[in-house]
Formats: C-alpha cells, structure tokens, sequence
C-alpha cells in the first residue's frame, strides 16, 4: 500500500486497460477537480489538474501533470494499437456537402438563405456572401481538402460563429442577420503559407 498526493481534490480516477479484459495495473490517471495555484488563473474558470502515476512498482511515482479544460467525466488508458482512427472523413457521409470547389451559391426561398460554402487551403469558394437584414441564414461549410489534418476554421464574431470542419467533411449553422453592416468572416485554424487570404 502507498499513498500519493495529487492537487487537488480528485474527482475521477482509472487505471490502464482496465476497462478491458487486459488490466495491466502499470498506470493511473487521476481527474482532480481543482487546480488553485498550479496554472495561471485564465478568467473566473480556472484549467483543472489531470495527474499521470506509474503504479507498477512498490511506491507511485508522478510521472505527468496537465491543465484540462473542466471537467472531464471519464478517460480510459489504453495501448496505442487499441485506437483505430479515421484520419480524412468520407465527404460521402455528409448530404449537405457540395462536392465540387465550382459549387459554391447561395439560395434564397423568401427570408431564408441558405449558403454553400466550400473550403480548400487557402481560401473559401465565394469572396463574399450578401445577405439582408433579417435573414435566417444557414451556412453549410464543407472542406474540400483531402489532407489528413488539414482542417479550415470558420469564425464570423459579431454572430459569435467558430467551428472547425475536417477534410471532406460538411458543417452547418444558421443564425439571424439581424445586424445592419459589413461583417468579416474569416478561417480560424491555421491550413497554409497563404493563410489570411481565407479571410472575406
């Protein structure tokens, strides 16, 4: 038996492969809830501490701390060969996605707008979208890059918009133009040397 201190005040706790038939007992990761003075204080809600322990000898040994976004419920510790990820998305899995960097338009039905908008790096398919005051506007995103990682921000902050879309992949949002003027909308993740031209 040994005991370790962790800062501060653990909320969650799981130990390597052991949500698998596999446990191997070497590793423990500890979600505490509260990190006080380990990181700088970034507003009113301050990152949290994650501890990584090394339980596989006769006394614990810290080997990591991390801030986290709060607050995690669940993690697992499993082998590196147990992740099969999908590193670029079908664009076949989106239906809203348009398909072709040509394919960029806006359609209009009464005060509804919709705008299919293609991103592949470094710029997006239309220089500018014109839309009147109180139109519900949907905006489907879709990225046409076919490089793993590559994803292409897209941010409009007077309508507090931000979201990411990976390769091949389609997003959506709508809101309300309900704010008379001119708005930037531009590429927040950074995809190429010619990175700024993304902003319209």
């Amino acid at each position: 038996i040994d005991r370790l201190d962790v800062h501060y005040q653990p909320g969650h706790l799981n130990a390597s492969m052991s949500e698998t038939k596999d446990c191997d007992g070497k590793l423990l990761a500890v979600g505490c809830k509260f990190s006080k003075d380990r990181y700088l204080p970034v507003g009113p809600l301050h990152p949290e501490n994650e501890v990584l322990i090394d339980i596989s000898g006769e006394k614990m040994v810290t080997l990591h701390e991390t801030s986290v976004w709060p607050e995690p419920h669940d993690f697992i510790i499993v082998k590196r060969d147990a992740i099969k990820t999908t590193q670029v998305r079908s664009i076949d899995d989106f239906p809203l996605a348009t398909k072709d960097m040509n394919g960029s338009r806006i359609e209009r039905d009464g005060s509804k707008v919709t705008v299919h908008l293609t991103a592949i790096a470094p710029a997006f398919g239309r220089p500018e979208i014109r839309v009147k005051q109180g139109d519900e506007v949907t905006l489907i995103v879709t990225n046409l890059d076919k490089v793993e990682d590559l994803g292409h921000g897209f941010a409009v902050p007077k309508y507090n918009i931000n979201f990411i879309v990976n390769p091949q992949e389609a997003k959506s949002v709508t809101f309300l133009a309900d704010k008379p003027g001119v708005y930037w909308c531009y590429c927040t993740h950074f995809c190429h040397a010619l990175h700024m031209h993304s902003k319209r």
